[in-house]
């Protein structure tokens, strides 16, 4: 079976982390193969919504320090951030469809960062996460820096970079960090139905309102409302935005195309 396993089945794009041998810590052929998943899914029609988790009961420890071993020199270290390992959160950034992360034991280092780019996180009473880039005397690497602070706030966001220490479930919860907390067996579960529910919906506004809210957090109000106007205009034009009238005058469930 391969590191990493990406499959669309329904309209969810999933990809699996799959070496649960080393908590799914990430090599550089899983930074290609995830990188190249979520490209695929920004283009793909029949994909509506991506789900991320991991196998054996992680959710991903970071980088595989073997992999990374042998990358000694100053530029060559910077390359390998910028060219492969930033290549994931870019096309994270890039994906204007939902992104949701199933997270079920440690989300560690970039694993914890690789979580903070989906826009919403489920978990399991057994997940933990840990910006633990400082024990080993480095930065957050892969976003976390950026991420955090608009998740918990700033003062929160640097106690936890500046520690490392780790967040169990329910404070995770509590921090907002993540949505919702079930049971390592319900957690398939509740994250399928999320993307079931987000698959069966408007397409074309279902992204629309994901490129609002993440703009939104860099122009002013007007800006935003001047974006809203342009992004209305073109969902009320749409094959979707007719049937979900219809549907609601008729009293039945929507029937959504993705046009």
């Amino acid at each position: 079976m391969a590191d990493l396993e990406y499959t669309v089945t329904d309209g969810v794009g999933t990809i699996l982390l799959n070496r649960p041998h080393r908590k799914n810590a990430f090599t550089f052929d899983m930074l290609d193969a995830w990188a190249e998943a979520l490209r695929s899914a920004r283009t793909d029609p029949n994909v509506r919504v991506v789900l991320v988790t991991g196998a054996g009961g992680s959710f991903c420890a970071g980088v595989d320090l073997d992999d990374f071993s042998e990358i000694t020199s100053t530029l060559g270290r910077q390359q390998v951030l910028q060219d492969r390992v930033h290549r994931v959160a870019a096309a994270a950034l890039d994906l204007d469809k939902p992104l949701i992360a199933a997270v079920d034991g440690v989300a560690v280092g970039a694993g914890m960062d690789m979580a903070l780019a989906c826009d919403i996180r489920l978990a399991s009473t057994r997940a933990r996460f840990s910006e633990a880039y400082v024990r080993v005397g480095l930065i957050p690497g892969d976003g976390g820096a950026h991420l955090l602070p608009r998740i918990v706030g700033q003062a929160r966001a640097l106690e936890l970079l500046w520690t490392g220490r780790f967040v169990e479930a329910l404070e995770a919860l509590e921090l907002g960090i993540v949505l919702s907390v079930h049971s390592p067996e319900e957690l398939p579960e509740a994250a399928h139905d999320l993307c079931r529910r987000l698959a069966d919906g408007p397409p074309v506004a279902i992204r629309a309102i994901k490129r609002l809210v993440r703009n939104g957090e860099n122009v002013d109000f007007r800006t935003s409302l001047s974006m809203v106007a342009a992004e209305q205009a073109v969902v009320q034009s749409t094959q979707d935005s007719a049937e979900a009238v219809a549907a609601f005058r008729e009293k039945r469930a929507p029937a959504f195309v993705g046009e």
